[in-house]
């Protein structure tokens, strides 16, 4: 679990990495991929509203000097071979993908076949801050996906919790990040970096505009006693006290697991209180492993 922690900057390169090779190599046996045009047409966001500085990638069919990609200026129009300069911002795509089919069909060409994607969203961001090498706001690259954004931070530091909050706002127009108590509960998912690893990519969760992904630094745990290696420990969510004895490389000879105590800060008091086995431990926490009774 420790050695889990420490490898969370290389995992998200590694699995980065592994899901682009994913989408480019086709298995073994299956059939040819589809034709980009189609693969295009399949995924375009058709109902996405275009604003200024996003890149649209338009295409069409049997006429590469009409095929580009154009970036969308900040007077929201773009400049269109043939046709000048064409409003697109406010639009949707689908909108816009009819409007140059009838300009081009109106005496340039017949039964124009157009279509129209978002090659770079660069109107709609998020927000990666905490335990990153370099927060900061960044634009979202199509179907932009936790994995692909954090990799576009730099990784995660070594510091870092497993543990990562998507928080969504109730208004996506924000400009600036949020924090953890600035948004409803039910507007924050938890992610363990660990899950992925594991392959479940179900966990890799497709982002939002304006989301905000919050890298909290790994809080500590601690200790002592009777056990092999005393110290402190990087905390996660759900640990039990025998799997943090575990950590700590078992109970020595003498170590009994009876009798064990935790120091626990409760509203701002520090006490001691007994705690069982199965007991999951919080942040903070101090466990005292006893010497086993002769």
């Amino acid at each position: 679990m420790k050695k889990l922690l420490t490898s969370s900057c290389a995992l998200v390169t590694l699995l980065a990495a592994s899901l682009a090779a994913a989408q480019t190599a086709p298995a073994a046996g299956a059939p040819a991929p589809a034709p980009a045009s189609t693969q295009a047409a399949a995924n375009r966001p058709a109902d996405y509203v275009v604003g200024p500085t996003d890149v649209l990638k338009v295409t069409v069919y049997d006429e590469p000097t009409m095929s580009g990609t154009y970036r969308v200026d900040t007077d929201g129009s773009f400049q269109y071979p043939m046709l000048g300069r064409v409003a697109a911002s406010g639009m949707r795509v689908r909108d816009i993908e009819q409007m140059l089919k009838t300009k081009l069909e109106d005496g340039f060409i017949r039964r124009a076949q157009v279509t129209v994607d978002v090659d770079q969203f660069r109107s709609r961001s998020v927000f990666i801050v905490g335990e990153v090498r370099s927060p900061g706001k960044y634009p979202m690259t199509g179907q932009m996906s936790l994995i692909e954004a954090l990799a576009a931070a730099g990784s995660t530091t070594p510091t870092a919790s497993s543990e990562v909050l998507i928080l969504r706002p109730r208004d996506p127009v924000s400009a600036q990040p949020l924090t953890p108590d600035q948004v409803d509960q039910t507007n924050v998912k938890r992610i363990n970096l660990g899950d992925l690893q594991l392959g479940r990519l179900s966990e890799n969760v497709s982002l939002m505009e304006g989301d905000t992904i919050f890298v909290p630094k790994a809080e500590k745990f601690f200790i002592t006693g009777q056990v092999r290696n005393p110290g402190a420990y990087t905390f996660e969510r759900g640990l039990t006290v025998l799997q943090a004895i575990s950590l700590a490389g078992g109970l020595t000879d003498k170590g009994s697991n009876r009798r064990i105590k935790v120091i626990r800060t409760v509203k701002g008091k520090k006490g001691q209180q007994n705690i069982d086995l199965a007991d999951a431990i919080q942040p903070g926490d101090t466990l005292l492993v006893p010497q086993r009774l002769l």
